[in-house]
């Protein structure tokens, strides 16, 4: 009588081995699986330099009902002393970036950095500019006091120009935090799209005093624009 191929026909070791096999074969599809899942959520983190995922990470309820004035003051408040960090800066930097006749030479205008052209005051467009606009130069501001620090000969000026530094840092992270709000809890915005500057860590005191002049004076102009389209603060009972 014929024996068919089943597994009751087969030798009991030749059973073992493939199932022993099918195990392996198994184990060997789910370490694949994962290792495929593994690539797939490490090739999907942002990049160090690439800040979109965190814009909403630590709001957790609505913003303060004033968040729009309070906006249009922190915007008024930068504009104020733009102006005056800007020439103090220079006058630290010396010859000759404190010679104005010199400024268009030593300090040319840099058209890599993010424009502004805002409509209504708090309006999504105008919000998610002034969000580009603030962040650039928060990063930016942590290597042009960085590079202060070095090139300061401690004197009164070189001082001041830091603590006008550090106050313009602590009002801009202020501004992002409550444009992050607005953008995040108001338009459901959950990522922008956010230039930063160059690192300057391999650069001479020239360039380095050069990038920091650049910046502060693309800073000025584009500051006084925001508050024009940010309106008045008006002080609030």
């Amino acid at each position: 009588m014929a024996v068919g191929v089943g597994e009751e026909a087969r030798h009991p070791t030749a059973i073992s081995y493939e199932k022993k096999r099918g195990r392996e074969a198994v184990l060997t599809g789910i370490v694949t699986l994962l290792l495929a899942l593994h690539c797939r959520l490490t090739s999907g983190k942002a990049l160090p330099m690439n800040k979109q995922s965190l814009l909403c990470q630590n709001i957790r309820h609505r913003c303060n009902k004033q968040v729009c004035h309070n906006i249009q003051c922190q915007v008024s408040r930068l504009n104020t002393t733009a102006e005056n960090l800007f020439n103090l800066y220079l006058k630290c930097q010396k010859y000759p970036f404190d010679d104005k006749k010199q400024l268009d030479n030593v300090c040319k205008r840099n058209n890599t950095f993010p424009h502004f052209s805002g409509i209504h005051s708090c309006g999504n467009e105008t919000l998610v500019a002034l969000y580009k606009i603030f962040a650039f130069f928060n990063a930016s501001l942590v290597n042009i006091t960085r590079n202060q620090k070095d090139l300061s000969q401690n004197t009164t000026q070189d001082n001041l120009l830091l603590k006008h530094l550090r106050t313009t840092a602590n009002e801009t992270r202020g501004l992002l935090s409550n444009l992050a709000c607005l953008l995040c809890s108001q338009y459901n915005v959950t990522h922008i799209d956010v230039t930063y500057g160059k690192s300057s860590g391999k650069e001479n005191n020239f360039e380095k005093k050069q990038e920091g002049c650049q910046v502060l004076r693309w800073y000025s102009e584009v500051v006084s624009s925001a508050a024009r389209t940010t309106g008045k603060c008006n002080k609030q009972a």
